[in-house]
């Protein structure tokens, strides 16, 4: 059963002071919006993406508007080895020696096909960057998380991993098995350490994987990724511990 936000939910200005917050796919769309959110609110956030210059665009966005200097930590999900995973906590543990926050926000969703025409190349990418690098990023950085006084692990969940929706093929394959790994990760951790795991359904929003999806659509009608920015910050914030191994959804 999916959970919704408190109505009305009003984030207090200091929510994620001093914490450290490590965004995946933060160079455009939600997460995007959410790095830089995260940073309004205190937070130190690493900006984990593909593309060098996007990431650089919201870091300056994040350093013009007087907040907390962000990281920037270019990788490539599809290509990148395990061993660079474990790279990546390393360096967050040099820098800034714990995590207190992560949302798994990196996606792909390439093409909409039915299975027996799927192209296996895109199978194997979708499963890699959707659900195999969250895993590796999750158990590379689960030590990090350990030593936070109060963790929050956010994966992002989808109207297509609730219920199997014809030519979603792995795209929806992925997100139910990432809303799993988030149920399975908050019930191995929960009585033992400060770690909450929970996944958020955004629902429609005016993104470009969206676009790709649903080309035909009126892109005006749809929120824009500020709009479910409360849901994105309870779920990180202190207001949520109470909670774990829960889908939010957005609606």
């Amino acid at each position: 059963m999916l959970k919704s936000i408190p109505k009305n939910y009003q984030p207090s200005p200091d929510l994620l002071q001093g914490k450290t917050i490590l965004v995946t796919g933060a160079g455009d769309g939600i997460g995007a919006t959410a790095a830089r959110t995260y940073a309004a609110h205190g937070a130190t956030v690493i900006l984990l993406g593909r593309t060098v210059k996007k990431l650089e665009s919201v870091y300056d966005q994040i350093v013009n508007a007087d907040h907390p200097e962000p990281a920037i930590y270019p990788i490539d999900l599809e290509g990148a080895k395990d061993s660079d995973y474990y790279d990546l906590a390393d360096n967050i543990e040099k820098e800034f020696s714990c995590l207190d926050g992560l949302l798994h926000n990196a996606a792909r969703l390439d093409s909409l096909m039915p299975l027996e025409q799927y192209d296996l190349k895109i199978w194997a990418r979708l499963m890699q960057v959707n659900l195999t690098a969250p895993f590796l990023i999750t158990h590379a950085c689960l030590p990090l998380l350990k030593k936070s006084d109060d963790a929050s692990v956010i994966f992002t969940s989808s109207g297509v991993a609730h219920h199997g929706r014809a030519y979603w093929g792995a795209y929806g394959v992925t997100k139910a098995g990432c809303d799993n790994l988030m149920q399975i990760l908050a019930d191995e951790v929960e009585n033992h350490t400060s770690i909450r795991s929970n996944s958020i359904d955004p629902g429609a929003v005016r993104t470009r994987m969206r676009r790709l999806a649903y080309p035909a659509e009126d892109a005006s009608l749809l929120p824009t990724p500020e709009d479910i920015m409360p849901a994105y910050l309870y779920v990180m914030g202190s207001d949520s511990k109470d909670f774990t191994g829960e889908i939010f959804s957005v609606k």
